[in-house]
């Protein structure tokens, strides 16, 4: 019996031990999924905290409750480590490292490679390899199989190297690692067969295509495809402002139309691992073939570019209180990059309160979810205790990320000016809440006085 019909006999009869690295926003989820299929499963990180923190039954992930996680650990089939040593008994390994981008915006492949490294003196010959990190087409065949070959592994015979991936959107309560459809692109017609049928075991929807380029480029089109209508959406934004147009009344009446529009909105920024990452993947590629792509480089350049338009409505907000945004108090509401969540990766609110802060102002922040970060000093900021009467004493709110617990009413009604980045305000009509892509009232006037 061969490699492949042994990993297949073992996958089916769900013998095979599996291995997920990296135990974050993907890693995590996926590996709880494996468990509750009935297999046994190393969750492997580097961070010896978060390892401890797992063992003892705590979950970090917002889509991971830890009565989930407690009844993983309870069937003595989920085993939390820092030793890559457990890869010697492993059948399978799924790899879901962060791929973050260098200071020059250049990929940055390191834990892909670091991981492979750590994993090459306990691998044995009739593993799949499984490369879930979002990254640039060709990474899973130039930094990992070239890798295995050198080792004297043959893809689709003695080793299965597949790429599947991630599709993880954190607090979405519709579609979750289980019901998300999964495309799987193997090296080989086995290597695709037998990812298949291992990932179908948790994840019913597997979709298979043709190599693992096809399925690395299918990425980063889902979300290129979105950073590019959200920078449309955005300009078109700036648009109506300056025509003393409402956008967001614009956006709700395209969208009434049941065919050919899909509904974008306007915000303070992108944020997250994928959206503000994963077009300059795809852009830093395609210049290596002499391809220039003009959509990508001009959507990074609005979407990073609204957190100024941001402050520039912050201080023509002051202005009609005769303020300026030097020494004036701020308060962001919501640091997260989306609502109802915690994660703060690339999170626009970040880029603002650093901007606050070069212009002067005296900024801080409130969030019922995310409790601290670190700013560009290296300072811990820790989020200030939602109180009625103190928000009074501020200048200015920013709404940046319209989580479902805040009071939007009692926050209307403090009468404290107000620079809505979300519409989160949409019900109420005060003179002293502004609405990004709505006119401000300092334009007003300024048109007013020219027409006289």
């Amino acid at each position: 019996m061969g490699y492949f019909e042994q990993l297949s006999q073992k996958i089916e009869m769900k013998k095979a031990n599996i291995g997920v690295v990296g135990m974050g926003y993907v890693g995590l989820p996926l590996a709880v999924e494996m468990v509750k299929a009935g297999f046994n499963v190393c969750g492997i990180d580097l961070d010896q905290k978060k390892i401890q923190t797992l063992r003892e039954g705590h979950s970090y992930i917002n889509d991971i409750a830890d009565d989930d996680l407690q009844k993983a650990l309870a069937t003595d089939r989920f085993f939390p480590t820092s030793d890559y040593e457990v890869v010697k008994d492993l059948d399978a390994v799924s790899i879901c490292v962060p791929t973050p981008l260098s200071e020059n915006q250049d990929p940055d492949t390191s834990y892909i490679t670091g991981v492979i490294n750590s994993m090459k003196p306990h691998m044995k010959k009739g593993m799949l390899v499984t490369l879930e990190s979002t990254t640039y087409p060709g990474t899973t065949e130039e930094l990992i199989l070239k890798e295995f070959n050198r080792m004297g592994y043959v893809e689709g015979e003695d080793i299965f190297l597949c790429y599947s991936p991630e599709r993880v959107d954190p607090g979405n309560q519709s579609f979750n690692t289980h019901n998300m459809p999964k495309v799987m692109g193997g090296m080989t017609e086995k290597c695709n067969t037998v990812g298949g049928l291992l990932y179908r075991n948790y994840i019913p929807n597997v979709v298979p295509v043709t190599s693992p380029k096809v399925a690395e480029m299918s990425k980063l089109l889902e979300n290129t495809f979105r950073s590019v209508n959200i920078a449309f959406v955005n300009e078109i934004a700036m648009m109506c402002e300056r025509m003393d147009i409402d956008v967001w009344e614009v956006i709700d009446a395209a969208a009434t139309k049941p065919f050919g529009f899909m509904k974008f909105q306007p915000g303070p920024g992108i944020g997250g691992h994928c959206i503000p990452l994963d077009p300059m993947y795809l852009s830093w590629k395609a210049k290596g073939f002499r391809f220039y792509s003009k959509f990508i480089d001009l959507a990074q350049s609005i979407n990073s570019n609204m957190p100024d338009v941001v402050v520039g409505k912050t201080s023509q907000v002051l202005n009609i209180q005769g303020k300026s945004l030097n020494d004036s108090k701020i308060l962001i509401l919501g640091m997260a990059y989306k609502p109802n969540i915690s994660d703060l990766r690339e999170s626009p609110g970040l880029y603002l309160y650093e901007l606050y802060k070069e212009n002067g102002a005296n900024v801080e922040y409130h969030d019922p979810h995310a409790h601290s970060f670190l700013d560009d000093d290296g300072e811990v900021v820790h989020s200030v205790p939602y109180d009625k009467e103190q928000l009074k004493e501020y200048d200015c709110l920013v709404m940046v990320t319209n989580h479902s617990d805040f009071d939007y009413q009692e926050l209307a009604e403090l009468g404290v000016p107000i620079v809505d980045t979300r519409n989160a305000f949409q019900e109420f009509d005060q003179t002293h809440i502004h609405k990004l892509g709505t006119a401000s009232k300092v334009n007003k006037k300024q048109h007013e006085s020219i027409a006289l």
